[in-house]
């Protein structure tokens, strides 16, 4: 049985596997969640896990997106009490302030604007909704989908905002959707799915499109792939964030939470990635 005295005998690399996070982010965790903790509520029940405990069930559930009743198998809690478990942990970490994106307006106002950014939209699968399944079909991805929009600082690789929508709303509706607008002197790098971003904002570096019955000359091919390598970082903080199986198996869950947790998880990677920077 899992507990929190077990999993503080795990390697450093074997609980970053197991959880997926470095030991010292969880214990940060921890700290932020001391304020909200009771371990003896009053009136109520004594809690069966305490609050170490309760954060790695969240983490582990995040992890390996197993069913609430065989994370609960693990920890000898009952699947009721791993939910109730979760979502309390979602959400004050949430209200905690700590675990919070820099926000579309770092974009546009305020000391230290980006100077380039680079933007994606990723996918996560989800069952087959029981109505207006049209809205959630993906013709890219051949299934039901959501769809998470990814801006990121290029100098750094923090994430600074993310936009949710059904996987049938395209790349560009996407972008106008979220309000998200970039300074005049910002260079934003996109994909082929953005084209007319251009003219919104002008400073905008899109593939070169091959056009019909044609040919892309070599200059084009050329410029292709360099735009194809400095775009690479919006791809590998993909991978990162999807370490998390809750983000790249099958979603379960009711969809109105998905925000929340890609938020977190989001959160969580840029706390991650500005340790290791500093720790260079």
């Amino acid at each position: 049985m899992m507990n929190y005295k077990i999993a503080q005998k795990l390697s450093p690399e074997h609980f970053k596997r197991r959880f997926g996070v470095h030991r010292a982010t969880f214990k940060q965790l921890v700290q932020a969640l001391k304020t909200a903790w009771r371990p003896t509520p009053k009136p109520g029940v004594k809690p069966k896990l305490a609050l170490a405990d309760r954060v790695l069930v969240c983490l582990e559930y995040w992890r390996e997106y197993r069913t609430y009743f065989h994370i609960g198998s693990s920890w000898g809690v009952s699947e009721s009490t791993v939910c109730r478990i979760v979502n309390w942990v979602e959400d004050h970490l949430m209200q905690c302030g700590q675990l919070r994106l820099a926000g579309k307006k770092h974009l546009v106002g305020g000391f230290g604007k980006p100077q380039v950014v680079v933007m994606d939209v990723t996918e996560t699968p989800i069952e087959r909704p029981k109505r207006r399944q049209r809205q959630f079909y993906s013709g890219k991805k051949k299934r039901h989908t959501l769809k998470c929009q990814i801006v990121i600082e290029h100098s750094s690789g923090r994430i600074i905002c993310t936009f949710f929508g059904k996987g049938r709303k395209h790349d560009f509706k996407l972008y106008q959707a979220s309000g998200v607008r970039f300074a005049a002197e910002t260079e934003s790098l996109q994909d082929k799915p953005y084209q007319g971003i251009q003219k919104l904002h002008p400073n905008s570096r899109l593939p070169h499109k091959k056009p019909r019955g044609g040919q892309l000359t070599q200059a084009q091919k050329a410029d292709n792939r360099a735009l194809a390598r400095r775009r690479v970082l919006i791809e590998q903080v993909n991978r990162c964030l999807k370490i998390f199986r809750i983000l790249s198996e099958r979603y379960r869950n009711r969809r109105r939470r998905f925000g929340l947790r890609c938020n977190l998880i989001a959160a969580l990677y840029n706390y991650e990635h500005f340790q290791s920077v500093c720790s260079l």
